[in-house]
């Protein structure tokens, strides 16, 4: 009963949190944090919360890092989008502390790099001269600090400390700071997840060098930019996670995620002023836990035609994972930022290597074991 109320106590603190940041106007703000990590989650369209339990648990669920099963653990992703010219890259470790306690940090870097500067192409004397073209990066950083508990058998629990830095060249930067909360209960077979993200809403504060780009803006009439904050507001994910044992040597993982956010209407599946729920839907066929297909498909979206019909758009996913060794595990992913893009497919890799099993009487709680 403690754990079930604690439980209900977060969930009013993460839905309680989003309803009241109603009267905040926000921006769409580190939104390079929603597009998801590890090939094996894209490949399920980021079906996660309920089914995550390895290393990559510190960005889906932090939860779910109470089920590493080894003493030490890494994951590694590299993806390119909008035809390679932005690339988006993640690392991540945890390792036990007790028993009990999972830590775990992770790093995410969504940039374009090599963006031409051409404000000084003409030179004093109004020649063109390519040599005056300088390059700079803008870059999405976040730093995630995770800390999991196990409370009971059946109950577990995680935090996310998030540090951002954004930058733009040295035209502007930003620093942001936000909290996740994550949550995993398993009951006959069932994994039920919840994770809120950005619960006392995330801040990120932006400083320009306006001096820079002064005069471009007055010749292009343009506003220069002043400093600013964004706010992210919370989000909550709830989740529910199967796996069916078809035989000795093939099993059925199936997931449902049940996103809500609370920034104003979108095209989501349903959309209103109050929330928006998209849901995302994966599954994950492992033969002899050596071989894995997955799909799946989320970002539904409710859009409309020049003449007025409306249609349904989604995000689909692949995925492949091998099990290289004991140690290695090197997954493969065919998805996309959404169906309405014009961009092509991204390939993305990831790969994980756990080191040092733990034994099987290690954790003081249990519960992953018919889950």
């Amino acid at each position: 009963m403690v754990f079930r109320a604690y439980f209900c106590v977060m969930v009013g603190m993460v839905l309680g949190g989003a309803v009241g940041a109603q009267g905040i106007a926000p921006k769409y703000s580190n939104e390079f944090l929603n597009i998801g990590i590890g090939a094996r989650a894209l490949g399920m369209a980021g079906a996660q919360v309920a089914a995550v339990n390895d290393v990559t648990s510190a960005y889906w669920n932090p939860a779910g890092l109470i089920g590493v099963a080894h003493e030490h653990e890494f994951s590694l992703m590299h993806a390119e989008y909008f035809a390679g010219i932005a690339s988006y890259d993640y690392a991540a470790y945890t390792t036990n502390i007790q028993e009990d306690n999972q830590i775990a940090v992770s790093l995410i870097r969504f940039g374009v790099d090599d963006i031409p500067d051409t404000r000084f192409l003409y030179d004093a004397n109004g020649a063109l001269n390519y040599n005056n073209i300088q390059y700079f990066n803008a870059a999405d950083y976040a730093l995630i600090l995770s800390y999991a508990r196990d409370m009971s058998d059946r109950f577990k629990m995680g935090f996310n400390t998030k540090i951002i830095h954004r930058n733009v060249g040295k035209f502007a930067k930003a620093w942001g700071f936000g909290l996740d909360f994550g949550a995993i209960y398993l009951f006959d077979g069932w994994r039920f997840g919840l994770m809120g993200r950005d619960i006392t809403t995330t801040f990120n504060a932006w400083s320009h060098n306006a001096a820079m780009v002064r005069d471009i803006y007055a010749q292009t009439q343009n506003e220069v930019p002043v400093n600013s904050i964004e706010l992210t507001l919370p989000r909550a994910i709830f989740s529910v996670a199967k796996n069916f044992n078809l035989n000795t040597d093939m099993r059925l993982l199936t997931v449902l995620d049940l996103n809500f956010s609370f920034d104003g209407q979108r095209r989501a599946l349903y959309g209103s002023p109050v929330f928006n729920l998209d849901p995302k839907i994966g599954a994950e066929l492992a033969y002899k836990e050596t071989a894995y297909f997955r799909i799946g498909a989320g970002n539904f979206q409710r859009l409309e035609n020049f003449d007025g019909t409306r249609y349904t758009s989604i995000q689909p996913g692949f995925g492949l994972g091998f099990r290289v060794s004991e140690k290695v595990l090197i997954d493969y992913a065919l998805t996309d930022i959404g169906s309405i893009s014009e961009t092509p497919f991204s390939h993305v890799f990831s790969i994980k290597v756990s080191l040092n099993p733990l034994e099987d009487d290690f954790r003081i709680y249990g519960g992953w074991e018919n889950n």
